[in-house]
Order: C-alpha cells, then structure tokens, then sequence
C-alpha cells in the first residue's frame, strides 16, 4: 500500500517539510475510467469536480463508496443541505484547512 502523505508525486511543495500534507485532486483526465463517469455526474450536479471527490479519485473504490455516502448525508434527515454544508465549511476553516 502507498503512503499517500509521503508520495512527492502528491505534495504541493515536497522540498518544504509540511506541517500537514496536501493530496491533490487528480484530474479527469489522470483518472481511472472506472470514475471518470462520476466526474461527469459531479460536474453536472456542482457546476464544477469538488475537491473532495478529485482528491478521492485517486482511490477508485474509495469515490464510488463516497458519492453514494454524501448523497445521503446531504439529503436525508432534518438538517437543510445548506446548513450541512455551512457546518462542515467552518469545521474545514476552524481546522485550518483549505476546502
């Protein structure tokens, strides 16, 4: 298994030792064609390929377990979307972390 958080290939600045390490969203095109149907329907739905999932491309397996996952918490309970995702904007701002 590859450690992602010490794969230069997914640092943004691998020479600078990083307090937390940053994976890159992998572009549509460096995706495997098992996803890239997802990047279709993500892109659709947002207007653009959220981070998240581009970073989860790079495990296959990993986004197509999540878009189903994030589909539900979004749109099931009592909690509107909007706030949902208000709450994990700030948790994500809170923590320091670029969303």
């Amino acid at each position: 298994m590859t450690d992602l958080a010490n794969d230069e290939a997914f640092l943004t600045n691998p020479e600078e030792e990083a307090l937390m390490s940053v994976v890159n969203a992998l572009p549509k095109e460096k995706a495997h064609d098992e996803v890239k149907p997802l990047y279709d329907a993500l892109t659709k739905n947002f207007g653009h390929m959220p981070g998240i999932f581009g970073v989860m491309a790079h495990r296959p397996g990993a986004l197509k377990n999540l878009v189903p996952l994030y589909g539900a918490i979004m749109s099931e309970g009592t909690v509107e979307p909007k706030l949902k995702e208000f709450a994990y904007l700030k948790t994500s701002m809170v923590n320091g972390c670029e969303y």
